[in-house]
């Protein structure tokens, strides 16, 4: 048997159970399996069956097991990786661009938690379920820079709180279209999924998660602004939505910007500058900067 644990953030607060654990798992287990063994009571929330419609609350535990052919084992793999920081309890990774964060159906390889996976000789915790061991926040495939994985179920607890908290320090980079004005704003909205391409999120739903990014201009250029983000909650593609919601959307950014750009950028030019956080055995601040990589640095150059 393979046993599922997760505790709730705030990406997933709100959500059905169903549909939440569908979202959790990446979809390798299907909503109707899902519903099924949720149905025979075999899915307990901080220790008790709940029904398919339960609204997941964030801090809740969610825990079942599953037979082991229900979903393939993830296996470790030498891939280097740049480590920032590391303890007996956690790791900071600069991670490069095009590489996936955790497993998903169709990609079981040459992830990070693989790359983890091989480095710690298997000590992740495990609350994130098989498919996640380790990781307590992710940045998307495209986006570079500073990720966090814990080594143990006591520093995920301690690293998710602090999330939950919005005490940890994320600061990002990134390069957008137009100039911005405002040598500093604040950008708050709702963030949603986007009624018309689920696989879009939108800073224009009326039943979204509260979202708060900091920007500073750090310099300007013609027709693009280079800027620092600095995540105040931490929702799904926040600083891509965020700013194409005030009309700055990422230099490369396909999905919620514009198809061209003069060089020819087709991912968005984000990167996940300084990570700081308390440590979970220390009791210290810890803050990693992750060096801007060699394309953001070219960018900036012609700029």
């Amino acid at each position: 048997m393979k046993r599922y644990d997760f505790s709730i953030d705030e990406l997933y607060e709100g959500e059905r159970l169903d549909k939440g654990l569908t979202l959790l798992t990446e979809e390798a287990l299907s909503r109707s399996f899902l519903q099924k063994i949720i149905k025979d009571k075999e899915v307990y929330v901080n220790g008790k069956p709940q029904k398919a419609s339960y609204i997941l609350k964030s801090g809740d535990e969610v825990c079942f097991e599953t037979a082991d052919s229900v979903i393939p084992d993830i296996l470790p793999e030498d891939i280097p990786l740049d480590i920032l920081y590391e303890d007996s309890d956690v790791i900071v990774v600069n991670k490069p661009k095009n590489m996936v964060v955790h497993p998903a159906p169709g990609h079981l390889s040459g992830t990070l938690v693989n790359a983890l996976l091989y480095h710690c000789s298997g000590s992740l915790s495990g609350i994130n379920g098989v498919l996640r061991p380790g990781i307590v926040h992710r940045i998307d495939k495209d986006t570079t820079g500073s990720v966090i994985a814990c080594k143990n179920d006591n520093a995920h607890r301690c690293i998710a709180q602090q999330l939950k908290d919005h005490s940890i320090t994320r600061r990002y980079r990134a390069i957008v279209h137009g100039v911005v004005k405002e040598d500093e704003r604040t950008i708050e909205t709702l963030i949603g999924r986007d009624p018309k391409d689920r696989k879009k999120m939108s800073a224009r739903v009326p039943d979204g998660k509260r979202a708060v990014t900091h920007i500073k201009v750090l310099e300007r250029f013609k027709d693009y602004t280079y800027i620092e983000c600095r995540l105040e909650t931490g929702r799904t593609h926040q600083i891509r939505v965020h700013m194409a919601h005030i009309g700055h959307p990422l230099l490369g950014d396909l999905v919620y910007g514009k198809n061209k750009n003069r060089f020819g950028a087709d991912t968005q030019c984000l990167h996940a500058y300084i990570l700081g956080f308390i440590s979970p055995s220390l009791g210290e601040y810890i803050e990693t900067v992750a060096p801007l990589p060699q394309y953001f640095k070219d960018y900036l150059e012609k700029l």
